[in-house]
């Protein structure tokens, strides 16, 4: 099974409202915690979340949210030295890469993950990943006989 790597949008937009990925990160996140996908995350990510569903809905909310997410992977990357200058490095050679994006796709590299799940087509200026849409990672799944 192909480790990849869940952009913080995957778990956003399966626990926001209704919208066109909703139901598709849904399925990807109900696949990652039953096995059948090896998704992982890192704590840049989890900081995200938190961030993110605190200044939306409360804390109460953040907080679930995130250990939630933490707990469905099988595993949250931490964030190294390391990890923040090849961001550093990335941000000069793709100027137009956001510095979060920059941070997960230095650990992705930094933990030989090739593959991202994100709905941000930005990613696709980048040759030394492949970005799924949510739709391209369900396809991944393993075919019932």
């Amino acid at each position: 099974m192909t480790r990849m790597f869940l952009d913080t949008n995957i778990f956003l937009y399966a626990i926001g409202g209704d919208g066109p990925y909703r139901e598709s990160c849904r399925q990807v996140l109900d696949a990652v915690g039953k096995g059948a996908l090896d998704g992982v995350t890192s704590s840049e990510v989890l900081q995200e979340i938190l961030y993110v569903r605190s200044r939306r809905i409360n804390m109460k909310d953040a907080t679930t949210a995130a250990r939630s997410a933490a707990e469905m992977v099988a595993d949250v990357l931490p964030i190294t030295a390391g990890d923040m200058l090849d961001a550093c490095d990335l941000l000069n050679s793709h100027p137009n890469l956001g510095v979060r994006d920059a941070l997960h796709v230095a650990v992705m590299r930094n933990s030989r993950i090739g593959l991202l799940v994100s709905v941000d087509r930005d990613f696709d200026a980048l040759k030394i990943l492949k970005r799924l849409d949510p739709e391209d990672a369900l396809s991944l799944l393993p075919k019932d006989k």
